[in-house]
């Protein structure tokens, strides 16, 4: 219960900090700045403020308890996988090069694969990187029987290596990777299966290695505080050299507004989807506004195990109410471009045919009358506030909401926390409460394909199924030459044009920015970044 003397005092404090975030959006010292006021930084210090809620979890896989950005700002950086994307061009998609792996083979049948492993690389602790430390991590990951296994891990960080059927030490430096059926694109799946020293594992435990977590990646860990920081430190005895930048720090700062004043106050050097309006004054103020095209995809997935959703053309009429180019140029101000199919222009498998739907209004109705809904109807969605992809989710789901009861259908929008959300999609579920869901995601591995859409996949949460789309995906796992392979899903791509089981709406451009004494960041055709090669000053 507020009386009117506290209402006065709020009203006195609101007034106060507007004036100080107008000061602060006008200080002509902010742009570019130093970082260092609060930020916990100085000197080559790279402060990064992150959408996510919280310092996702360390210990390797789990380090998407916060979605992707996740693995983007942690899991990379703390740690290497046997593989990794190349991440140093802007101006092609990365392609899969050596990271902890000199190089691989698959046999005849791809069931089989060789990974000569890294020889002279140690530990963040010291720990020698040898078939040994391979092994011990697999065993985390997917074995079962091994006192090793840790079935956290499992379920979060294990998507990439499901299908795994077998591994063993060949010699100290070669391991071999058996799997349940051919797997042609095992090594891009491995890419994020990150390597812990077992030292500290056995150390410290599953539980105290997450707070005390060591890799073999370009950062090491420094100190944490749980929802306010993370910082690492550059590991000048990495393998591929020692990073430019000296110390990276994490925060996380959900709210949009919040991440903008970070930035113009220099409490922070680098944020994550800048409020799409804010975007021309930060330009103006000399800040680095980056983008670029990637492999994202925001939908609403629907539930298709009950009606209205069980009806193609329902679920097509929505991909024809929506105004996509709208919502870009109003909301977005360029920073996404409009989905109209399901395979993003940032995927190899792109070509033009993926396209389809587009924005017709007069169609959806018609659409809507012959599944039987000539009126409408009534639905729910789940989305997440803020977290990993999802640009403006809020205002977003607004401009969706007004554009579906433009032909009918009223939306109720019910707000989720982003971990809740996430804990929700990777069990394969969709909320009790809900009839569909928002959530960003991408097909940068090409696992998630059949993950997303595959009849027999766990965390297919809309229960999508179509044999013809299980067996492209079946047949791209038994096809090594990628040129081919994306043929494989663009033809699922216009398979799932048909079947309309999501609703398609944008392709994230990726937007993050920059103050101007952040040197030599590449801004990549990826969901990942490279940090090592930037520097601040």
């Amino acid at each position: 219960m507020f009386t009117p003397r506290h209402l006065t005092r709020r009203r006195k404090r609101s007034l106060l900090l507007g004036a100080l975030a107008a000061v602060l959006a006008l200080m002509p010292a902010a742009c570019g700045g130093s970082a260092t006021n609060g930020g916990g930084g100085g000197g080559n210090t790279l402060i990064i403020g992150m959408t996510a809620s919280d310092i996702p979890v360390l210990d390797t896989g789990l380090a998407q308890g916060q979605g992707y950005e996740g693995l983007r700002f942690v899991g990379n950086q703390l740690y290497d996988g046997l593989t990794k994307f190349d991440l140093t061009k802007g101006d092609q998609i990365p392609k899969i090069i050596p990271d902890l792996a000199e190089s691989w083979s698959p046999n005849a049948d791809l069931t089989s694969w060789t990974f000569k492993l890294r020889p002279g690389v140690t530990f963040h602790d010291g720990t020698p990187w040898n078939a040994d430390a391979a092994i011990f991590n697999l065993d985390r990951y997917d074995n079962k029987t091994s006192p090793n296994y840790y079935q956290e891990l499992n379920a979060q960080g294990g998507l990439s290596i499901a299908g795994v059927k077998s591994f063993e030490k060949i010699d100290d430096l070669t391991i071999q990777i058996d799997t349940n059926g051919p797997w042609a694109y095992l090594p891009s799946d491995l890419a994020t299966v990150y390597f812990a020293s077992p030292t500290a594992v056995k150390a410290e435990g599953n539980q105290g290695f997450a707070e005390k977590p060591v890799g073999t990646g370009p950062f090491k860990f420094d100190s944490m505080v749980r929802g306010q920081r993370l910082v690492l430190v550059a590991n000048d005895k990495y393998w591929a050299g020692a990073p430019k930048v000296s110390k990276v720090i994490l925060r996380p700062i959900p709210d949009p507004t919040a991440r903008v004043a970070a930035l113009r106050s220099g409490e922070v050097n680098w944020i994550e989807v800048p409020p799409p309006d804010d975007v021309p004054n930060l330009k103006s103020q000399n800040f680095q506004v980056l983008t670029n095209s990637y492999d994202h995809i925001w939908p609403w997935v629907y539930n298709m195990t009950k009606a209205p959703f069980d009806n193609p053309k329902v679920r097509e009429a929505l991909n024809w109410a929506i105004n996509r180019q709208a919502l870009v140029d109003n909301i977005l101000k360029g920073t996404a471009e409009p989905a109209l199919g399901f395979v993003p222009h940032a995927n190899a498998a792109y070509r033009p045919a993926d396209d389809g739907y587009g924005y017709d209004p007069a169609k959806a109705k018609a659409l809507l009358a012959e599944a039987g809904y000539p009126n409408g109807f009534s639905m729910t969605l789940s989305y997440p506030t803020s977290g990993s992809g999802n640009m403006v989710p809020t205002p977003m789901n607004t401009a969706l909401q007004t554009d579906l009861a433009a032909v009918g259908v009223k939306v109720e929008l019910k707000p989720i926390e982003w971990a809740a959300m996430l804990n929700d999609y990777f069990a394969g579920k969709i909320p009790d409460n809900a009839d569909a869901l928002n959530i960003s995601l991408s097909y940068q591995q090409e696992g998630f394909w059949r993950s997303w859409f595959g009849t027999d996949s766990a965390i297919n949460a809309g229960k999508y199924s179509n044999p013809q789309v299980d067996a492209l995906l079946a047949k791209a796992r038994t096809v090594l030459d990628d040129t081919a392979r994306s043929d494989l899903y663009s033809q699922a791509g216009q398979l799932l044009l048909k079947d309309s089981p999501w609703l398609v709406v944008v392709n994230d451009r990726n937007p993050r920015v920059l103050a101007a004494n952040v040197h030599g960041f590449v801004q990549p055709q990826s969901w990942f970044a490279d940090l090592t090669q930037l520097s601040v000053g």
